[in-house]
């Protein structure tokens, strides 16, 4: 049976939780692989809406087993709120399961991330100020505090007794800040270990089990493609591996148990934070497309950047995850316009550039090179198959999938759960 990874195909926020939920309750896992609370998703379903940040919109999905992979940085004052909040709204949350060597965010993290991204200045890369970036850093530098030191006190008090040693020399002296208490993190860290041994498990164990079990495994990326640390475009770019590739190092399941990957795509192009953007807009179409789309983060609240859709970071994004279906999403969004531009390569200097450029320089001075489509100027949110959708809304798509590089295998034509229309089935 399939084991399944869902990426995103831009700079984030392209709507991964349609995806997830159009396999609904086919699915038996859904997998973190990446990321912290840096990022997050809506979800809708009926009249209700559930904002998630730390946790798999999996466990949104009666039957399903969310699991929270190694390769995720865990804020568990977020994580217990997120759970709190779930169930008194009548979710259960009882079969979340936490890898026990996925590494945790704590306070000197937040703290560094903050002070830090405020000393940039001009050069601020958008951090959200969670403590990401600095949990990834102790995790490549051999400092970071893992679940597992939670049950052992002596080896977690070393462990943070370590990390503070240099980290309150840098709070202190270059950032002016008062130094942090051993036995401050220790207590926080502590007082969460017990509500959260419940959930600790051998995750990639249990996920390989599930797969030779013929369970159908969904690897759901945080982020984007454009924002992988290693793909994106660096610096500007989250701190860990939001690609397809990243779903095996981030759940311990071997790469060849990966059978699909399916990518989420705008039918149109946002990004949050600072960093290159080729199609971004400064007119009163960008503010449509923002309004319209309701283009806030779902964590930070932050205005999103907005453009039109970027066919080369399609096609990049296709070769980088091995691509075998996209999900275009809001495709109602641009129900409204007369004419839609879609960028079909770049100018750089008077060179044209039909793939995305690997030097940063060169994509950062990159300029569009438009192709114009007509727009259909009907509602769309009714459709249910693809000859409900009108004619132009129809060949909107069919260029998109013929300049992308992978097939359009679903549409989001609305906010709401049902709200989709399925070329190619998923799973099958």
């Amino acid at each position: 049976m399939p084991g399944i990874v869902i990426v995103g195909a831009q700079w984030g926020d392209e709507g991964k939780g349609k995806a997830t939920d159009l396999l609904g309750s086919r699915i038996d896992y859904v997998v973190k692989f990446n990321g912290g609370n840096n990022a997050g998703h809506t979800v809708v379903i009926g009249d209700e809406k559930y904002a998630l940040h730390l946790l798999p919109s999996g466990i949104l999905t009666e039957g399903v087993t969310p699991v929270i992979g190694n390769g995720v940085v865990v804020d568990l004052e977020v994580l217990f709120q997120e759970l709190d909040a779930l169930t008194a709204r009548g979710v259960d949350v009882s079969k979340l399961r936490v890898s026990a060597n996925a590494h945790v965010i704590t306070h000197y993290h937040r703290t560094l991330d903050k002070v830090t991204e405020r000393f940039l200045g001009k050069r601020q890369i958008g951090t959200t100020g969670r403590g990401i970036g600095p949990a990834y850093a102790d995790k490549i530098n051999r400092v970071g505090i893992r679940i597992q030191d939670l049950y052992d006190e002596n080896i977690l008090r070393q462990k943070v007794e370590g990390a503070l040693d240099v980290k309150n020399h840098t709070l202190v002296k270059i950032y002016n800040r008062r130094a942090i208490e051993v036995d401050e993190i220790v207590d926080e860290l502590l007082m969460y270990a017990e509500r959260l041994r419940p959930m600790v498990a051998d995750t990639a164990l249990e996920l390989h089990e599930a797969l030779n079990d013929e369970k159908i495994v969904l690897f759901e990326g945080g982020q984007a493609t454009m924002l992988d640390v290693d793909h994106g475009t660096y610096p500007f770019v989250t701190s860990s591996n939001a690609t397809s590739g990243g779903a095996a190092t981030g759940s311990g399941v071997a790469p060849n148990r990966i059978d699909r990957v399916i990518a989420i795509i705008k039918a149109y192009t946002t990004r949050v934070g600072a960093g290159p953007f080729p199609t971004e807009l400064f007119d009163e179409s960008g503010d449509y497309l923002r309004e319209t789309g309701f283009e806030f983060g779902t964590t930070t609240g932050r205005e999103r950047r907005v453009g039109w859709y970027d066919a080369p970071i399609a096609r990049y994004a296709s070769r980088i995850n091995g691509v075998t279906d996209f999900v275009l999403t809001k495709l109602d969004v641009l129900d409204g316009l007369d004419t839609i531009p879609v960028c079909v390569a770049y100018d750089v200097d008077g060179v044209r550039f039909d793939e995305m450029p690997v030097n940063q320089s060169d994509f950062h001075h990159a300029t569009p090179i438009y192709e114009e489509f007509p727009g259909w100027k009907q509602d769309i949110t009714g459709c249910r198959s693809f000859d409900d959708l009108p004619k132009n809304a129809q060949d909107y798509v069919l260029a998109l999938e013929k300049m992308s590089g992978s097939r359009i295998s679903a549409i989001g034509v609305g906010p709401g759960r049902d709200a989709i229309v399925v070329r190619h089935d998923l799973v099958d």
